[in-house]
């Protein structure tokens, strides 16, 4: 059995095993629309990434300000962006192992090569980046009423078919 607090002070993962869920219900299951070398794909990672030649950082400065805030708002990221070309902008991660090897949260390049090899069947021009940590307690509605449904309309005029994502 996975421990998902296993890392968390006791006081911080009684908090979390405390909380009810935000939607109930149960997640349908989606299976993919065709195989999975026919499919386009895309990346959502909450890791707190943006493009650092156009993009602002998400707002660590507000957070710093306000703890209790977490930046609600997303960064499309193009998925031929080159690894020194992405920030990371998230005050609750080591950002080393990122800076290291983007790849560890946002697999931009793993999934360029298995395109190339036709393990899928493409890459989405956009790939996606939120801040994962959502204020304290977490509330996540901002996310759900804003970004989300951007997201899902970006990914849908790109007729993805399916994501990675890496949650952080």
């Amino acid at each position: 059995m996975v421990d998902s607090f296993k890392f968390l002070p006791r006081l911080i993962a009684a908090f979390y095993q405390n909380q009810q869920p935000l939607v109930e219900g149960e997640i349908p299951w989606t299976p993919l629309p065709k195989p999975l070398a026919e499919c386009r794909l895309s990346l959502i990672t909450t890791a707190g990434l943006y493009c650092k030649d156009f993009q602002p950082p998400f707002d660590s400065e507000r957070e710093q300000a306000e703890p209790t805030w977490g930046d609600p708002s997303y960064r499309a990221i193009p998925t031929d962006s080159l690894p020194e070309q992405i920030g990371i902008s998230h005050l609750h991660i080591n950002p080393q192992p990122i800076q290291q090897d983007l790849n560890v949260v946002f697999p931009l390049q793993r999934m360029r090569e298995l395109a190339d090899e036709g393990v899928i069947g493409s890459l989405a021009a956009q790939a996606f980046s939120l801040m994962g940590y959502q204020g304290f307690p977490p509330n996540p509605r901002a996310w759900l009423e804003s970004a989300a449904p951007q997201v899902a309309a970006a990914l849908r005029a790109e007729s993805v078919d399916a994501l990675v994502l890496t949650p952080v």
